[in-house]
């Protein structure tokens, strides 16, 4: 199979797969936020930490709200890459700098995730999992209900509330990101992707040589790494690492977490509004914005001079042979275009 063709059947399949799941997954995101039932669990955590669900927030108090969740959520993760030799599953690792520790906390509360450190190197498997899958959570569910208020506040004039900055960082987590996140972790784990805690191993190569093997909960965090738009990957090398990308459908099922929930947010919001044209006007605008850059990120990348890139069929430096040049130009392009950071290639 040629490397346009393969590009043009990857490109298909994403569109598949976005097609049938943006209206499903928009309409279940306006009934999350709109929905006035609280169930017996949700009813106990509101009560756990003092919340009246039934209580809306005018946009100063969801603004106050949010500051502080990001501001405490800073501190706490800065505290566990700060005392991380002290915590369970350290992995031998002592505690992180304190301008790394800042610098990181600050990056994964703002869904930033700009990494200044190799994960496999620095973190151990608490401080991944309490402290930047959690924040992989928190930082995307922040987002997702800003806009959720923006949207409410479409509605304002009409009588309708803003709503509860808590109650919707509860739905956001715990009715969307969770259940999507752990269907997308076990099919990462069928597919390769390793989900353990098992210490470092050494081993020697065929050709004698020592090489140093990682293990660690990966599938878990890759998956919300992508379907919360993170991009902090548990290794260095991010998701062209074999261990957290293992193949081209564990890659084409990471481009379609990367663009899910932005892609399905238009159509909420217009179920939300009542209006589903102004929500298909701005998905349009976003789908064909998307496809140009596509298009452009692709061509580049497929064009290629020489004797030895003609005879190949394309120019493979930077590129994983499992991925091939189109997927990669397609990951990139859905990593730059949702403001990711996620990588599984290097470009020309």
């Amino acid at each position: 199979m040629s490397e346009l063709t393969s590009t043009l059947l990857t490109d298909l399949a994403l569109i598949a797969l976005l097609g049938i799941s943006i209206v499903p997954l928009g309409n279940y995101m306006a009934k999350v936020f709109q929905s006035e039932k609280v169930g017996w669990l949700e009813k106990r955590f509101y009560s756990s930490i003092g919340i009246n669900a039934r209580a809306s927030q005018s946009w100063k108090g969801y603004a106050t709200s949010l500051l502080s969740f990001s501001g405490i959520s800073i501190l706490f993760l800065y505290g566990i890459l700060r005392l991380q030799q002290y915590l369970p599953w350290a992995q031998g690792f002592k505690g992180m700098t304190p301008a790394l520790a800042w610098n990181t906390a600050i990056s994964f509360v703002t869904n930033t995730n700009w990494q200044n450190y190799s994960g496999e190197s620095t973190l151990g498997f608490f401080s991944q999992m309490a402290g930047l899958a959690v924040q992989n959570f928190a930082s995307a569910a922040a987002g997702i209900v800003v806009a959720i208020a923006l949207v409410r506040a479409f509605n304002a004039r009409n009588g309708e509330a803003i709503g509860n900055f808590w109650v919707h960082m509860y739905r956001a987590i715990i009715k969307i990101l969770l259940p999507i996140s752990f269907l997308g972790s076990l099919v990462l784990m069928l597919n390769g992707a390793i989900q353990n805690f098992s210490a470092t191993r050494t081993i020697y190569t065929l050709v004698g040589g020592l090489q140093h093997i990682p293990g660690g909960p990966v599938a878990s965090q890759e998956a919300i790494k992508e379907l919360g738009t993170n991009g902090g990957g548990f290794f260095n090398a991010n998701s062209a690492h074999p261990f957290e990308n293992p193949s081209g459908f564990t890659n084409l099922l990471e481009i379609f977490l990367l663009l899910v929930i932005p892609f399905a947010l238009p159509w909420a919001m217009g179920k939300m509004i009542n209006n589903k044209k102004q929500g298909l006007a701005i998905l349009g605008a976003m789908v064909g914005i998307f496809l140009a850059s596509t298009a452009a990120t692709t061509a580049l990348e497929l064009h290629h001079s020489g004797t030895a890139l003609h005879v190949a069929g394309s120019g493979m430096e930077g590129k994983e042979t499992r991925f091939g040049v189109g997927a990669s130009a397609l990951f990139a392009t859905a990593t730059t275009s949702t403001s990711t950071g996620a990588i599984d290639s290097a470009h020309e």
